[in-house]
């Protein structure tokens, strides 16, 4: 029985939340409950989750007004004193904006909203995110994003190659991003941002099941 304790922060516009809960609760097994995101602080919760949508509708930048929400306060606080938050397509947005990630995520290459299943590889299999994972392993995960290109500067993209930071890259890039870059994760190795949906390939009933060993692993990181 995992003793994760998770939490899904929903934000006006949040669209994968609820895909984000069945999983972690009934596929995975943990302790799960929605966080609104007005909400002051994260509770008893000892992982985080930013799910995948439009919060507060893409205004501005996507990710740039939630970053205020009063609930990334405390998000940021959990991560900088070492919480395993994870960030996905939007909720990986928001984390770049907070500052939790470096990095940016621009309007796709073609400025056209891609929704399909795109094939990744596994770069690191030696983080808590990625350890059920062979290196190099090629898995198939759903995309459904208009800026997912991601995009930082070349010192850092060298830090990211450098420090092995690189989770996840595009076998074929759909959007444009510096080194086919689909998921990363921080210096410390407890934050982790991607784009794909790895909730949306957890479910047999639904799909593929390549994203259901990223949150097992997670999960059974709590111990």
């Amino acid at each position: 029985m995992t003793k994760a304790k998770v939490g899904v922060v929903v934000f006006p516009g949040s669209n994968c939340d609820h895909d984000a809960y069945h999983v972690f609760k009934d596929i995975v097994g943990a302790d799960t409950k929605f966080l609104w995101h007005k909400e002051g602080n994260i509770g008893d919760r000892n992982i985080v989750i930013l799910p995948g949508g439009f919060s507060y509708g893409d205004y501005l930048r996507c990710g740039a007004i939630s970053r205020f929400s009063s609930i990334m306060q405390d998000v940021i606080r959990f991560a900088n004193n070492g919480g395993i938050v994870i960030g996905i397509c939007n909720g990986f947005q928001i984390l770049c904006e907070s500052g939790l990630l470096p990095g940016a995520l621009l309007r796709n290459e073609n400025l056209k909203f891609i929704c399909k299943t795109v094939s990744l590889k596994v770069e690191n299999n030696k983080s808590i995110f990625t350890y059920k994972y062979g290196i190099k392993e090629n898995i198939d995960i759903p995309i459904a994003h208009g800026e997912g290109n991601y995009f930082c500067s070349e010192e850092t993209l060298a830090g990211l190659i450098g420090n092995n930071q690189i989770l996840f890259t595009y076998n074929e890039n759909p959007n444009g991003s510096v080194y086919n870059i689909a998921g990363i994760q921080n210096l410390n190795r407890n934050v982790m941002g991607m784009m794909p949906h790895p909730e949306r390939a957890s479910d047999p009933s639904v799909g593929g099941t390549d994203g259901v060993r990223l949150v097992q692993g997670i999960a059974e990181s709590i111990i």
